[in-house]
């Protein structure tokens, strides 16, 4: 079964790497960090529409990257969620937000425009994800 990245996350983000179900994308946006889980099945909008073993795998994919995500950049708190408004495509966003970010309390969608990550912060920001993104891992 192949599978296509929907053009928008393909343009607005970095992937970085692979978990048993999902590809992991960065948002290029610096003002949060900011990942994005995509489960390889096509033609999926909805979190209902996937298997039973698939969605339980998401349940682990999502709770293991807002873990990681949460102690790696001591987050005050984790957004994570699924809209699907603009992006069809099932997505999971995973943001870090902090007390003092620009956005809170509030939520952070179609808030800011993106600021993509200089080569030097995305290098930065990189280090700190790759300790816990490995190709093809597997979360039982």
């Amino acid at each position: 079964m192949s599978f296509t990245l929907h053009a928008n996350l393909a343009k607005d983000c970095i992937e970085l790497g692979q978990l048993e179900l999902c590809r992991v994308l960065l948002m290029n946006d610096c003002q949060f960090p900011w990942l994005i889980l995509v489960p390889e099945r096509e033609n999926i909008s909805e979190i209902h529409e996937l298997s039973a073993d698939d969605q339980l795998q998401l349940m682990r994919e999502s709770c293991y990257i807002s873990e990681k995500l949460a102690e790696v950049f001591q987050a005050d708190k984790m957004n994570v969620a699924a809209l699907g408004n603009i992006v069809p495509q099932l997505h999971l966003h995973h943001v870090v937000r902090y007390k003092t970010d620009k956005a809170w309390p509030a939520p952070i969608w179609g808030k800011f425009e993106a600021m993509p990550y200089s080569a030097a912060a995305l290098d930065k920001v990189l280090i700190k994800i790759n300790n816990f993104i490995v190709p093809s891992i597997k979360l039982n």
